[in-house]
């Protein structure tokens, strides 16, 4: 088992930025992709960004590219989620989410999931 627990959302204004972090514990948890999604009231969750174990590739939805960056620290275990030009449209709530193999956009193939955050944008 691997659990995940983020930390970092808040109510911002359009154009600010914040980070959002999620802390890994349980299984070896560095050995894990780690994907980042969102949900807005009324919609579907949605993929934002991944990334690799190793943190050498990463991969983000059209619609936050040039704007947010993924990362990953192994030794703490945590994956961070620097959310920039942020926009009304971002609110939602963000969770991070852990699978074996590559990270992918597939909301169903992640085994883990954490309890998730609110990014609330005013305009």
């Amino acid at each position: 088992q691997v659990q995940l627990e983020e930390s970092g959302g808040g109510l911002v204004q359009a154009g600010d930025s914040l980070r959002l972090s999620c802390v890994a514990s349980g299984r070896t948890a560095s050995w894990y992709a780690l994907g980042w999604f969102r949900q807005a009231p009324g919609k579907e969750r949605e993929f934002v960004a991944g990334i690799s174990w190793t943190g050498g590739s990463a991969l983000y939805a059209d619609s936050v590219k040039g704007r947010f960056a993924i990362s990953k620290d192994n030794a703490k275990h945590a994956a961070y989620l620097q959310m920039n030009s942020l926009k009304p449209e971002d609110t939602a709530v963000y969770s991070c989410a852990a699978r074996g193999g590559e990270p992918i956009a597939d909301v169903t193939r992640y085994d883990y999931w954490g309890q998730g955050t609110q990014v609330t944008v005013s305009s």
